[in-house]
């Protein structure tokens, strides 16, 4: 028995990477999961679809998206406990469309909130990210540390943020906001620098193209940011509240390139691609997290380090070539 035996939750974004395994997990523990996905004609189910039969089968599945408020509280209705993960994440895209990433980031996370309200859902966390910070001011960050919108994401980010904590304060409603760092592991798309990488080094390429090898970053395995999902939507304390989950370690796009070449037994020679560029004054060029205070409220704490979970992706990685496109950055 845990506390998750037999609850109703509903997570959205499901169907994305940290969504699916948030999912998995859930349904490990004994809940009763519904899943709110962005429709396919094709009927596929995203990373859920990787998911061992029992789970996946399991599930209550609502296709649709956070963008129609009448799906949304349909998907609400009769839950306990809210995840709200759905979002569109990818950076690049961001300068393209930055109308569609306040249409889903924020109108959605409104939407969700706002549904939560109405049915009176017992608890709900929202996804932040470490984008919401900007580059560092100070380090480790700290839930304090200014928040700067130096890309279109991150600044959508920042408003559906803070839209959650002002419906707390409005209105009571028991939400608590999970600032994930950068979150890695099998199952994440090439659009993310590990799998980017790790597909070419696995998959035959002759040459590595990376954007800036500079910037500095905090790499959390996905079990571990799973674990902050659960801690801070158990924690009463965390409601109202910012909270981080992290490494609380450091390292640069370049080193974390020669810790792949380490774990993986094999070298390409290295060269910087614009593609992988973002417009030098967005470029957050320094990330590292504060955890005391996840630490504080739930007991977090990591538990998979970088090489483990660099060997742990690879495999995965290697499995499932073909869902990466060599020589086209996924965005």
């Amino acid at each position: 028995m845990t506390h998750w035996n037999g609850r109703k939750v509903l997570v959205t974004g499901a169907g994305g990477f940290i969504g699916s395994h948030l999912t998995e997990r859930l349904v490990r523990e004994g809940a009763e999961v519904r899943v709110l996905l962005r429709y396919r004609s094709d009927g596929g189910r995203g990373h859920l679809d990787a998911l061992a039969a029992d789970v996946s089968g399991s599930l209550d599945v609502h296709a649709s998206t956070v963008e129609d408020p009448f799906a949304v509280r349909r998907a609400v209705q009769g839950c306990d406990t809210v995840f709200h993960l759905a979002a569109l994440i990818g950076i690049p895209y961001s300068y393209v469309a930055p109308h569609h990433y306040v249409s889903t980031n924020v109108l959605g996370t409104l939407h969700v909130l706002e549904a939560c309200r109405q049915e009176g859902v017992q608890r709900v966390v929202h996804t932040s990210t470490s984008e919401t910070y900007g580059s560092a001011q100070y380090t480790p960050i700290d839930e304090r540390h200014p928040l700067m919108g130096q890309s279109p994401y991150s600044a959508s980010k920042i408003g559906a943020d803070q839209m959650a904590i002002a419906y707390h304060r409005s209105f009571g409603l028991p939400v608590a906001i999970l600032r994930p760092f950068n979150t890695y592991g099998p199952r994440q798309s090439a659009r993310a620098i590990i799998p980017t990488v790790l597909a070419q080094v696995l998959g035959g390429a002759t040459e590595l193209r990376v954007g800036n090898l500079a910037p500095r970053r905090d790499l959390n395995f996905v079990e571990d940011t799973v674990a902050g999902f659960l801690g801070i939507a158990t924690c009463s304390a965390a409601l109202g509240e910012v909270v981080n989950v992290g490494s609380g370690k450091t390292i640069s796009v370049g080193d974390l390139v020669q810790r792949v070449f380490a774990v993986t037994g094999r070298t390409l020679p290295i060269v910087q691609h614009g593609e992988r560029m973002r417009p030098e004054a967005s470029e957050v060029m320094l990330l590292q997290a504060a955890t005391d205070k996840a630490q504080r409220l739930f007991g977090y704490a990591p538990a998979v380090g970088l090489d483990e979970g660099l060997r742990r992706t690879a495999i995965d990685v290697e499995a499932n070539l073909g869902r990466y496109r060599m020589g086209v950055f996924v965005v």
